[in-house]
């Protein structure tokens, strides 16, 4: 059981990191479409606007899935000593 434990409270961790990772890349897409440019054409500024779009979304759902995995952690006995490291 110690083991699931550990690999829950990875999995945790890793959908929190790559969470934060597409949700930089998200903000840094919409601010490519919101700061003005003369270069910029229509077709750049939506493939900028539906890329935000999906990472934001990829984002949220790796969020969710982080809190499901520390839920789970937490119904767990072992789960209380991964979650007390912060």
């Amino acid at each position: 059981m110690k083991k699931t434990a550990k690999q829950l409270h990875e999995k945790m961790v890793d959908f929190k990191r790559f969470a934060i990772v597409l949700l930089a890349a998200g903000v840094f897409f919409y601010l490519g479409v919101i700061i003005p440019t003369e270069t910029k054409t229509v077709m750049d500024t939506n493939i900028m606007i539906i890329a935000s779009t999906l990472f934001l979304i990829a984002s949220m759902l790796l969020f969710v899935e982080s809190k499901k995995a520390r839920q789970k952690l937490m119904e767990m006995d072992e789960g209380e000593e991964y979650l007390m490291k912060k």
